[in-house]
């Protein structure tokens, strides 16, 4: 056995000695027994961050993978944060990952610990119920939660599991700076200074959640409108997650009749086993749906990623050689922005739609002819969530918020129910999801947009590829000079963001940006055109232009 150098040998003892998970240990024991040295350094030279999507890794022992030690240090640095602020609640959901569960009611007891009031969800809950939560506070009518922690890993790959915070003073929405360097500050302080067992902890706190839970479902049924629906076979996957309870009873309380069902995914499974990553975006994640689909004969997919915030929707085409066509992002986000603005136009409401900088600027012309606001935001809901007087908000990865009032964040059980909603009236009419695009696209415009993602082994090397053509960008793109923007500078509009963007005379765009969670690398391009050949011939050329730069 190869010996291990001092320091790291050090490092290692000090966790062993604080680790109270028997798994956990017992990799670092295997590893230190192995001598590898490599495999202890990639879990302790360096330590997952602490940022406005909180903490989110792969599960495993040392500051550089998700624990409960980390956990632990997690929640008392937002504890110690929110004393300084002068909070006094917190509620805490978790989804059905890898221990979720067990993250969740460590939090619950260390928050208790400090002295905080306590509500800690029964069971699963969806992560929008928890954003729900939070601005919904401990009672009907009253202050909202200071802080919201959701325990989840959203669509990530399975060995993954992470950490969300939402705060009431931000609407229930999901933390900015300066909350968050505040609250990783605190946390690094913790880490240094205290062990596992030298955090207080209490027993203390309410498990519960049934009136949340009960108000989240109440709130989201009345998104489905009034009039006549015919009656359609919807297909739903839960992915393996934990959106089908709620979805279910949504669906009851608005009248609409529960789909049809995935049984091989609709139960909680954190080691998902019939998908490799359990996103809906993903190549083959939907396979077994359109099986189950095409031999009940449904007129309509619905599938949520693990925690339901996403929803993604496939409909019968018979072009396609699975018989089915599965939607962009873009494209939902277009028919229920579409559907919010008649909505808003109807009762006779202002305000502003809203959509990332990589999703499609569809979205803006449909805010033009309603003669409500437009306004495009850095990539995420905390940046969407926060737009004033938003009516409806999305961005490309299959995100939506349609219920800002009260669910302040991307929901996909709300999303689920809008669409079959109005895949029913569409029905009732002799009409479909598929023909509304059309008529949508023939009275707004044609849109085309596609993406190219590469993945790596680490996010660095996604990085460098943003960092080398920031250095030297291209000066001609299809023979036309781009106008360019290092959105690392930020504009009048946006605050800096890691990210390329490249708008041509004739109106294609691309946004090169690596991603925030995971380590890959992804190339947004638009095309508009007179009819959707012209769109998509336009979308084809540009495609083809960005991969050759990008490889």
């Amino acid at each position: 056995m190869t010996a291990l150098p001092t320091e790291l040998q050090q490092r290692v003892e000090a966790w062993l000695r604080q680790d109270p998970d028997a798994v956990t240990r017992a990799e670092l024991e295997a590893l230190v027994a192995a001598g590898d040295e490599a495999g202890l350094r990639s879990r302790f030279d360096g330590r997952i961050g602490f940022g406005t999507a909180g903490l989110r890794g792969e599960l495993g022992a040392g500051p550089n993978r998700m624990n409960r030690v980390l956990v632990a240090q997690a929640a008392a640095g937002i504890a110690a944060y929110l004393k300084s602020a002068g909070g006094k609640s917190v509620v805490i959901g978790y989804d059905g990952r890898v221990n979720s569960d067990v993250f969740a009611l460590d939090s619950a007891r260390i928050f208790a610990g400090a002295g905080f009031a306590v509500t800690l969800f029964d069971t699963y809950a969806p992560t929008p119920m928890l954003a729900f939560a939070t601005k919904r506070g401990p009672i009907a009518g009253g202050a909202p939660f200071d802080i919201g922690v959701m325990v989840t890993a959203s669509h990530n790959p399975p060995r993954d599991n992470g950490y969300k915070v939402y705060a009431g003073s931000l609407g229930g929405s999901q933390i900015i700076s300066p909350m968050d360097r505040e609250i990783s500050e605190a946390i690094a302080s913790v880490a240094a200074t205290m062990t596992f067992d030298q955090i207080p902890v209490s027993d203390d706190f309410v498990t519960d959640g049934r009136d949340l839970r009960a108000e989240y479902i109440a709130h989201t049924a009345k998104l489905a409108l009034d009039g006549q629906r015919a009656p359609l076979r919807i297909t739903f996957t839960a992915m393996h997650g934990i959106g089908w309870a709620t979805t279910q009873d949504v669906f009851r309380t608005a009248g609409l009749p529960a789909p049809m069902t995935v049984g091989k995914q609709i139960e909680p499974d954190g080691n998902f086993p019939t998908v490799a990553f359990p996103n809906p975006e993903e190549p083959g994640a939907l396979d077994l749906a359109i099986a189950e689909a095409s031999a009940n004969q449904s007129q309509l997919i619905l599938a949520e990623d693990p925690d339901a915030d996403r929803l993604a929707v496939a409909i019968p085409d018979h072009r396609d050689p699975t018989g089915w066509r599965k939607l962009t992002g873009d494209q939902i986000g277009f028919l229920l922005g579409a559907e919010a603005a008649e909505r808003a136009a109807t009762a006779g409401r202002t305000g502003s739609l809203a959509c990332s900088i990589a999703s499609s600027n569809a979205l803006a012309a449909v805010a033009e002819h309603y003669g409500l606001g437009f306004t495009q935001t850095l990539t995420g809901f905390k940046w969407i969530s926060k737009v004033h007087g938003l009516i409806f908000g999305y961005e490309e990865a299959l995100g939506y918020c349609f219920d800002p009032a009260h669910t302040p964040d991307k929901d996909g059980i709300s999303a689920a129910l809008v669409v079959a909603d109005l895949a029913g009236r569409l029905a009732a009419q002799g009409s479909s999801i598929g023909e509304e695009l059309d008529l949508l696209y023939e009275k707004f415009g044609h849109w085309a947009t596609s993406q190219i993602t590469l993945r790596f082994d680490n996010v660095a090397k996604a990085a460098a590829i943003v960092a080398g053509l920031r250095a030297n960008p291209p000066a001609t793109v299809l023979g036309q000079v781009p106008d360019y923007t290092d959105l690392a500078n930020g504009t009048d509009a946006l605050p800096p963001t890691d990210g390329l963007r490249f708008v041509l005379p004739d109106g294609r765009r691309a946004l090169i940006r690596p991603s925030g969670t995971e380590p890959k690398l992804k190339c947004y391009l638009e095309a508009k055109g007179a009819s959707a050949e012209a769109a998509s011939a336009g979308l084809a050329e540009l495609e083809a232009e960005f991969r050759s730069l990008l490889a």
